[in-house]
């Protein structure tokens, strides 16, 4: 992601430890769970977060590195999802999987894709050049394309059927993992619903069991 390195080295620059760069980097991350559900459609993307809201950063930045982008931030600069002014539109979920290699976090590459694609097809290329550390479903929506894909440090990209995600990318899914997360619950939720916003402040795919 060359493209990004003037860019990072001006915000590690602002910060005071030595190590800045190497954080703002967001390689080599361990997994961590995050249940969200998401869905795409030609111009537009609909998704929910069910992390605890003192676990979420909430800000919505808008930034002009290599061009406008907007989205929720993630650690520093990195991206939960976003858009840009070409109406490339793009979003995560944790893929459910405890594996890890070398790479990159999604948040980071999010942020790469909005600021160097314009299109759902140069953000697929993009997203094949890139080490992924953990396992992440990415749903990427332009005007005229939506599609959803699973990439991670142990498989190639791998576009789904359809343009939505849970947590989950490889099946069964373990009996103690669905019921905790109701991860195909919540797929099959959004498959019903399409793209519904009254649908995602309902159960299954509204949580608020924080604690759990």
């Amino acid at each position: 992601m060359p493209e990004l390195v003037p860019a990072l080295d001006r915000l590690a620059g602002q910060l005071p430890s030595p190590q800045a760069g190497t954080l703002l980097t967001m390689a080599a991350v361990r997994p961590f769970f995050s249940g969200c559900t998401q869905i795409g459609h030609e111009g537009t993307l609909l998704r929910n977060y069910d992390f605890a809201p003192e676990h979420c950063e909430g800000t919505i930045v808008s930034s002009r590195f290599l061009r406008p982008v907007i989205g929720m931030q993630e650690a520093g600069w990195g991206l939960l999802d976003g858009m840009n002014d070409a109406g490339l539109a793009v979003s995560l979920t944790f893929g459910g999987r405890y594996v890890h290699g070398p790479g990159f976090a999604l948040p980071m590459v999010l942020r790469y894709l909005l600021e160097t694609c314009r299109t759902v097809d140069e953000a697929l290329a993009g997203l094949r050049a890139i080490p992924i550390a953990i396992p992440q479903n990415v749903t990427l929506v332009d005007r005229n394309r939506a599609v959803t894909v699973h990439v991670g440090p142990d498989i190639p990209l791998t576009v789904t059927r359809d343009s939505c995600a849970a947590n989950h990318q490889h099946l069964p899914v373990p009996d103690e993992q669905e019921q905790v997360t109701r991860t195909q619950a919540r797929l099959a939720a959004v498959r019903a619903a399409g793209v519904d916003v009254a649908a995602m402040l309902r159960p299954p795919l509204y949580q608020g069991a924080y604690d759990e």
